[in-house]
């Protein structure tokens, strides 16, 4: 980064007490590790590391989800974005919004009732695998290869999140960022795996959304109300001539409506996230999945209707002091302006709440295909592995991937918001089709699911490292469609899947239409070891 983002021109953004906004920040990293060391004493097999035991209650999967989902581009990227842009940029969290109800709709008590049945599966790719039957193995193989990449990229933008969060609050080079907040992450998740992922993503959230509410409120306050927020950006906007306060972001063109449409397609990715719909998988039965859609899309409306609040009112507050290069900072630096810096570091905290709780999700996710999915695959019947060394194998696996993720963000040049949308479309477009055709179709067949998959993770690569093409369209969509396509194509010319497939799909089916939990449910890793030997 350049030395110019180092200073701050306005002596009003100035961190003048950096020993206050520090302290808050360390008693919240110590509470991050202290829970942390908690569900590392309750975690004792692979079960526990992978998937909790499958013992999360609703508000804690919709608030452990929610914080999973929303990474640090809800209090940069999206703010950033509507500092940048204007209102049209909130087609993105609408997208979102939609998008999250209908997964924990659609997918959550299938998905929880279904990954029981198959085998007590405990990844998605375990599930796939389970789920169609695949004796070859390469379903749970392509799956994992394509957790691994772009979890890598995901994991990343955490990384540069946590830097450009260093930077803002303390004028450090970002290289501290990264070491401290993915070292306080990969610590807690490396032992207390997705119970310490989880149960810190449920205190992370609630920070969250206290930060996103306070900070607009308090800053509509000292400007005056909504009034006169709104006659300072409309003065803006006589000045340069944009329409900031415009939905459509002024006059609808073609153009104007296919980024709209690319940013409300943001939504289509929700059905292939694997760190989120893990949560489905780990509620204690389907009939939960109803209150945690009404948690977690209550949740969702507040914290996205406050980031929009910052950006908008961010426009308005440093009119007289445009913030340049330091968009994606807009959020702490009002932050940093309003409160006692002790108060701004618990607002501050917020923030690495949201790149933390992200970052730890995925880790655990990234470990469990590598033990779970391509470990378990790769070794041999002589070399069974215990349930510590199992755990173990988890924790090492863990600790690759961030180191990985630790080099790219050194180097790493694209904003927050864009190595987040990259990510995003890549698991959306990946996996997103093959989770609902395998929950709502039962002629889906393993060649039709890899097919599938695997066009829609290619399609994402390519497009959008090709300017023209993801400049004008997001890359999920165009990954999505061909997804949906190639699996429903490549399934109706290969072999109808076996009455044991179709049987199991029914009883998954009825069991989450009862909304009870299913056949066998709690019989944990021997329901897997069944499967198996069937």
């Amino acid at each position: 980064m350049s030395p110019e983002l180092y200073i701050l021109a306005d002596p009003a953004l100035t961190n003048k007490h950096p020993a206050w906004t520090a302290a808050a920040i360390v008693c919240y990293l110590a509470l991050m590790l202290f829970i942390g060391y908690r569900a590392y004493r309750s975690t004792g097999n692979i079960d526990d590391y992978m998937l909790g035991g499958r013992r999360l209650p609703p508000a804690v999967a919709a608030l452990s989800a929610g914080a999973a989902d929303m990474s640090g581009w809800l209090l940069m990227g999206l703010p950033g974005a509507l500092y940048a842009s204007g209102l049209v940029e909130a087609w993105i969290a609408i997208g979102l919004t939609v998008g999250a109800w209908f997964n924990w709709k659609l997918v959550a008590p299938r998905l929880r009732s279904y990954t029981e049945i198959a085998g007590n599966a405990l990844t998605i790719p375990s599930f796939l695998g389970n789920r169609t039957r695949d004796k070859s193995g390469a379903l749970r193989i392509a799956s994992g290869i394509i957790i691994l990449v772009y979890f890598t990229f995901y994991v990343c933008s955490g990384m540069v999140a946590a830097g450009t969060f260093t930077e803002s609050a303390f004028h450090l080079n970002p290289v501290w960022g990264i070491v401290i907040v993915g070292g306080v992450t990969l610590l807690y998740t490396l032992f207390g795996g997705f119970l310490g992922a989880t149960w810190t993503d449920v205190a992370q959230g609630l920070l969250m959304l206290a930060a996103l509410i306070t900070v607009p409120i308090m800053a509509l306050i000292q400007l005056g109300g909504p009034g006169a927020v709104g006659q300072t950006i409309a003065d803006l906007d006589a000045i340069d001539g944009l329409h900031r306060l415009n939905l459509f972001g002024g006059p609808l063109t073609w153009a104007g409506l296919v980024a709209i449409i690319s940013a409300a397609a943001w939504g289509l990715g929700y059905f292939g996230q694997p760190h989120i719909i893990v949560r489905f998988m780990a509620l204690r039965s389907p009939a939960e999945a109803k209150a945690g859609r009404r948690i977690g899309i209550g949740w969702m409306i507040l914290s996205a209707a406050g980031a929009i609040g910052a950006g908008l009112i961010g426009i308005a507050y440093f009119a007289d002091a445009p913030l340049g290069g330091r968009k994606e900072q807009v959020f702490l630096l009002l932050a940093q302006a309003l409160f006692h810096p002790l108060v701004a570091g618990l607002v501050l905290a917020a923030v690495l709440a949201a790149v933390m709780s992200t970052m730890s999700s995925q880790l655990v996710v990234c470990s469990s295909a590598l033990v779970v999915d391509l470990l378990s695959l790769a070794k041999s019947g002589r070399y069974k592995l215990s349930k510590q060394q199992e755990v173990l194998a988890g924790r090492l696996a863990v600790l690759v991937v961030a180191v990985i993720a630790f080099v790219l963000s050194l180097t790493a040049q694209d904003t927050i918001l864009k190595l987040v949308a990259f990510a995003w479309a890549g698991f959306g477009a990946s996996f997103g089709p093959v989770i609902i055709l395998s929950l709502y179709w039962r002629r889906l067949t393993n060649w039709g699911a890899l097919a599938g998959m695997v066009t829609g993770a290619v399609t994402v690569f390519i497009w959008g490292n090709i300017p023209v093409l993801t400049e004008n369209l997001y890359e999920i969509l165009p990954g999505f469609v061909l997804n949906l396509v190639v699996a429903l194509i490549v399934s109706a010319l290969t072999a109808k899947p076996s009455s044991a497939v179709t049987d199991e799909f029914e009883s998954a089916r009825q069991a989450a239409l009862a909304r009870v939990a299913p056949p066998g449910a709690g019989a944990g890793a021997g329901a897997a070891k069944t499967y198996q030997a069937d």
